[in-house]
């Protein structure tokens, strides 16, 4: 073999070698390098896909989300009653006569506590008879192991029965006699104002706080009420590639929505929390007021 005939051989392999290279980088994963040892695990890569009520999160850092406030709501002007074998908190505008516009209201992860009261009471001032549902059988957590635990015990066929028989009641009782009626939730509640939306063809309006998504297209199609979505850009459960795929899917759907982002993190407008961004929690609650007069009072 001439020194010539050599080079090209080995000019042959190396190329033969790139390709091979190439090509294996362009098919395989690399290969994920192992945590030293006492290290936590790496996040998973962003994903809606997941039927975890924690979301893209652990069970701790889902915790970690959430602080109860330590102060106390202003007294409440409303009722308890019972709804479909559960409690339910009644808050009507003070003089009111039906018809009323109402709204079902969905704790967050705390329970149907004082401050879900109040922000029931805030609706109530803004002229509509606020329902607030009671998804966790009577149990307030103030712990958020308890809250934790308060969460994954319901049973979804069971919610879904509470939180239509309050859209029932909205709709027929006397007091109220809603001839439109909406939903509001956060974090937790923010997912069941979601399920509400999908399983009620007859609600009007939803809004829905940083809440678990659901972004299928086909699966968004039966939603017939506009949807307000509210997010934060710093929340690790929802972080903004999900709200971006929500927000196709909801497109794709044909459904009326409106997407808000705030530069704020998880939980900034719970009503029960102590993570409570004011400014961005105003300038939301603003936003969800004119988008519930437009929908529910309008002609």
């Amino acid at each position: 073999m001439t020194l010539r005939s050599h080079h090209r051989r080995l000019a042959a392999l190396a190329s033969l070698f790139l390709a091979t290279a190439c090509s294996a980088t362009s098919t395989s994963p690399a290969p994920r390098a192992e945590p030293p040892p006492g290290a936590a695990a790496p996040a998973p890569a962003p994903s809606a896909a997941t039927d975890s009520p924690t979301g893209l999160l652990s069970e701790q850092d889902f915790k970690a989300l959430h602080e109860l406030r330590p102060d106390k709501a202003p007294p409440a002007r409303g009722q308890t009653l019972d709804l479909a074998g559960s409690r339910a908190y009644l808050s009507l505008p003070a003089g009111a006569k039906a018809p009323i516009p109402g709204v079902v209201v969905i704790h967050e992860w705390w329970g149907l506590n004082e401050h879900i009261q109040h922000w029931a009471d805030r609706l109530a001032e803004d002229g509509y008879a606020a329902l607030a549902v009671d998804l966790y059988g009577g149990k307030v957590a103030t712990t958020r192991d308890d809250a934790m635990a308060a969460m994954k015990s319901v049973d979804e066929a069971r919610g879904l029965e509470i939180v239509r028989a309050a859209h029932r009641f909205l709709s027929t009782d006397a007091r109220v006699s809603a001839p439109r009626t909406g939903s509001i939730g956060w974090c937790f509640g923010g997912a069941w104002s979601l399920k509400l939306a999908l399983n009620e063809p007859e609600l009007d309006a939803a809004v829905i706080y940083y809440g678990h998504l659901v972004t299928d297209p086909a699966a968004l199609k039966a939603i017939r009420a506009p949807v307000l979505g509210i997010f934060a850009n710093r929340d690790e459960g929802i972080p903004p590639q999900v709200v971006d795929e929500f927000d196709k899917a909801l497109q794709e759907a044909g459904v009326e929505h409106e997407i808000l982002r705030y530069d704020a993190q998880h939980a900034f407008a719970n009503p029960s929390g102590a993570r409570y961004d004011t400014e961005s929690a105003a300038d939301a609650w603003e936003h969800v007021r004119k988008f519930l007069a437009a929908r529910l009072k309008g002609g």
